[in-house]
């Protein structure tokens, strides 16, 4: 057995994968996020830790003995939060997340300290990545700046936990700034400019590395073997890629988790910051991809549901398919969480527009379907400006389980879109395929292999012209209002 642990930013995932990459179980626990002042968003990584436990302990309930035949474990997780830790490895602070908006000032410092940070690290500097949140601390927290040993990202922290061991791998730190993406090292121009030291920062290996064993007590209270090898990982976005087999140029995806994605796997480093992608290292050597970022995804789902009291969101969605005839006269506006492509916009905030007296529940949810899959053809543009193309994107993540908005976006964007078998496990799967590579260095192409296919979903063209004018309009009201978004 392998065994893939993701650390996400609405709950904790830990999947067992036999030999024949088929999940055998899975536990999932909830986490709760905090937002202590507009535009900050921040867990405590002791909330990972304890979730991560109950998650094992829950596995060890259920299938004890398909525990105790794990022999790797991989590891996965939101990407570019900031866990800082002290002298006696204990966090400082609760972690800064990668939808932290706080730190634009420092992103702009950043970029005029080093014209050449867009391409080494593969992106413009933003406030969601991890270097300009260290310097917003040594700002705005300089006593608890004064304090950092080490800086880990969320995923890396559990690795400390479950071995001891202080590393990263090259798909988790492309998101933090400081990594050369060519070069597969850490740039040490950009960690200076940031006021750090390379001796606070965790040592860098591939995705499909071993990196440590399991400790003994952990191994003890699970009921597994202490020769359990725990492997580098990678961020979320990677792991979602080596779940899907998407690590051959030109393989790619869409994410529909929480944020969301558009990811196309590179043979080479292919920078493109002028168009607001990030250009990173891949979980796997040797490779790289583009992807264009959207900070809201399904998670626009969860709040519109929440927000009009709908508890059972399935049955929310058969009612919005049933009542759909055409494009909403709804506008949705995603942005609950700001924007990376295209706008770079960590201030730009969710909108309705065109809100009528006749306006029903279903039309609303619909404008918010809609307006996501608005984001993920603005994200389009850009990978096409760029030159790269998917020909046929999966599509994974929770989003992923309804066929409908999937053939919603599907028309929205104007080209076909698979289903997979098993989509919605995510990058938990992808982790434990790195664990089983660190384990048994079989060939990437043997172990990351594509998912059966359940179905693909063809536009329908008419309704992609439909879609156009309100495309448009959707364009136009964000153009309206950026300015208006900019705080006081």
């Amino acid at each position: 057995m392998f065994l893939g642990i993701d650390v996400g930013t609405s709950a904790v995932k830990a999947l067992l994968m036999d030999e024949h990459s088929l999940t055998v179980a899975e536990a999932d626990v909830p986490l709760t996020l905090s937002n202590p002042k507009p535009f900050w968003s921040e867990q405590h990584p002791d909330d990972w830790w304890a979730a991560t436990c109950t998650a094992m302990d829950q596995l060890k309930s259920s299938n004890p003995a398909a525990l105790a035949a794990v022999r790797a474990i991989g590891l996965s997780g939101q990407m570019h939060g900031a866990v800082i830790l002290d002298a006696n490895d204990k966090p400082l602070r609760p972690a800064i997340l990668w939808n932290d908006g706080r730190a634009k000032a420092e992103c702009d410092e950043l970029q005029a300290a080093l014209p050449d940070l867009p391409s080494r690290a593969g992106v413009v500097a933003m406030p969601g990545m991890t270097a300009p949140k260290l310097m917003w601390l040594r700002k705005h927290e300089p006593e608890i700046f004064a304090r950092i040993k080490t800086v880990l990202l969320p995923k890396d922290y559990i690795r400390f936990c479950l071995t001891g061991e202080k590393v990263t791998e090259m798909s988790d730190a492309a998101g933090t700034l400081w990594l050369d993406e060519e070069s597969r090292s850490w740039n040490f121009d950009a960690i200076a400019a940031t006021g750090m030291d390379i001796a606070q920062l965790p040592r860098l290996v591939e995705g499909n590395d071993p990196t440590g064993h399991l400790r003994g007590e952990l191994a003890a209270r699970w009921n597994m073997k202490p020769t359990v090898i725990v492997a580098g990982g990678g961020g979320d976005a990677a792991t979602g890629g080596i779940g899907v087999g998407a690590v051959s140029h030109g393989d790619g995806f869409i994410s529909l988790g929480t944020s969301s994605q558009i990811f196309v796997a590179s043979d080479r480093y292919r920078p493109k910051p002028q168009e607001l992608l990030h250009s990173f290292a891949h979980a796997v050597p040797q490779h790289w991809f583009q992807m264009a970022v959207l900070l809201n995804g399904a998670s626009c789902l969860l709040w519109a549901a929440n927000l009009l009291g709908e508890k059972d969101i399935g049955a929310l969605l058969q009612r919005t398919e049933a009542g759909h005839k055409a494009p909403s006269d709804v506008v949705f506006l995603p942005y609950l969480n700001g924007e990376r492509t295209p706008h770079n916009d960590p201030y730009a905030r969710g909108v309705f527009f065109g809100l009528g007296s006749d306006t029903s529940r279903e039309t609303m949810v619909q404008s918010v379907l809609e307006g996501v899959g608005f984001a993920l053809l603005d994200g389009q543009s850009r990978l096409h400006a760029a030159g790269t193309h998917c020909e046929l994107p999966g599509v994974i993540g929770g989003g992923a389980r309804s066929r409908y908005w999937i053939q919603l976006i599907s028309d929205i964007m104007g080209c076909p879109l698979a289903r997979y078998e098993g989509a919605a496990k995510g990058p938990a799967f992808g982790a434990a395929r790195l664990g089983r590579l660190a384990l048994d260095h079989e060939t990437v192409e043997d172990v990351c292999q594509k998912p059966v296919i359940q179905e693909v979903i063809e536009p329908d063209m008419r309704k992609h012209a439909d879609y156009q004018p309100r495309f448009a309009k959707f364009r136009r009201i964000y153009a309206a209002l950026r300015d208006e978004f900019q705080p006081v």
